[in-house]
């Protein structure tokens, strides 16, 4: 039996080489921590690394750092306050996250037998977190891992003629809120009656109709491919493979069809012109997804650094509790990403 290969550690230039990281093939760089940290330590901890994690996140795109023992969300605040900045409340939210005390959410609550395929937070939104901090509280018994795959990395491997029609069409997302299947219009855009959600709509390259019934449908149109902002280098950045019909378990995409219609479903993405994305296209993205996925099974206490931007990230099923917090921070404009398709906005 083949043994896989040992862990080596990050050589090279810049502070990233400060930090011993443990490098495995199929994995994200690992930083052990000797002893756990006081809680009361954490901030100075984290501080007095951060320009060695910065670099170490725009090297690899994510960190997941073993051994601080970070166990409930005012300790996963602490870090988070000191390592991004400002933080980001949640916008525009497809699924419920609970709060569980300062900036810290839980992850969203999507059923546990489906997986969450591959997205990066945001990539909707107009202004989007550049950088999250996830802390696992309570690991599953079974599954449950946060995938990542490099955006860089996806977007070399997907075939020229997808990559050239999402890049000069964007890609459209497209709502319809029920009272059934994941959060109110007043929730998601945080909009206590029609005309605050009319106003934020417009403020945000959003296109709105009301239905008769009440609802509210939505489309959005972005950019698939961006820089990051930093680095320059282009990136796969957002929800196609995801939030689309053609995902969807077989049974689950039936129901909601049979209960909202092909044209009334929660969620799908298309085309930026609006035209139908073809199934075997998205089967196409998950695959280069999975052949990119890292993964690294959660411990209670770890925490994971991602760059948003450069790196997707996933869910897979579990079983048992799971309770994994997350912080949304260092936001960055979708205008200073390079962007194919930046929407018109009112006040």
């Amino acid at each position: 039996m083949t043994q896989p290969p040992a862990p080596t550690t990050a050589t090279g230039e810049g502070a990233a080489d400060d930090l011993g990281l443990e490098l495995a093939p199929g994995k994200p760089p690992i930083l052990r921590v000797g002893a756990p940290v006081a809680p009361g330590a954490l901030q100075d901890w984290i501080g007095e690394r951060r320009q060695a994690l910065e670099a170490a996140l725009l090297r690899h795109g994510a960190v997941l750092i073993r051994g601080l023992e970070v166990r409930d969300a005012t300790a996963l605040g602490r870090i988070s306050e000191r390592f991004l900045g400002r933080h980001l409340p949640q916008t525009e939210a497809f699924a419920p996250r609970r709060p569980l005390g300062g900036p810290v959410f839980s992850s969203l609550e999507w059923p546990p037998d489906q997986p969450m395929c591959m997205h990066h937070e945001s990539s909707y939104a107009l202004e989007l977190p550049r950088l999250l901090v996830i802390g696992c509280f309570t690991p599953p018994a079974t599954g449950g891992v946060t995938g990542l795959a490099d955006a860089e990395a996806v977007l070399a491997a997907l075939p020229e003629p997808v990559v050239k029609r999402f890049t000069e069409e964007g890609w459209s997302l497209v709502r319809s809120y029920n009272d059934i299947i994941g959060v109110p219009w007043s929730d998601a855009l945080d909009a206590p009656d029609r005309a605050a959600a009319e106003k934020y709509c417009r403020a945000n390259g959003i296109d709105f109709t009301w239905r008769a019934d009440g609802g509210l449908r939505t489309s959005q149109r972005r950019s698939a491919v961006i820089r990051h902002p930093l680095t320059g280098n282009r990136v796969w950045f957002n929800q196609i493979g995801f939030l689309n019909e053609w995902t969807m378990e077989p049974a689950v995409r039936e129901y909601l069809v049979s209960q909202f219609g092909p044209e009334g479903l929660p969620f799908n993405s298309s085309y930026g012109d609006g035209s139908a994305i073809e199934a075997e296209v998205v089967a196409v993205i998950n695959e280069v997804y999975e052949a990119a996925t890292l993964r690294e099974p959660w411990q209670a206490g770890d925490v994971l650094l991602v760059d948003n931007i450069r790196m997707a990230h996933s869910r897979e099923p579990f079983t048992g509790p799971r309770e994994v917090g997350m912080v949304l921070g260092a936001p960055v404009r979708l205008a200073d990403c390079s962007p194919t398709h930046l929407p018109d906005t009112a006040p």
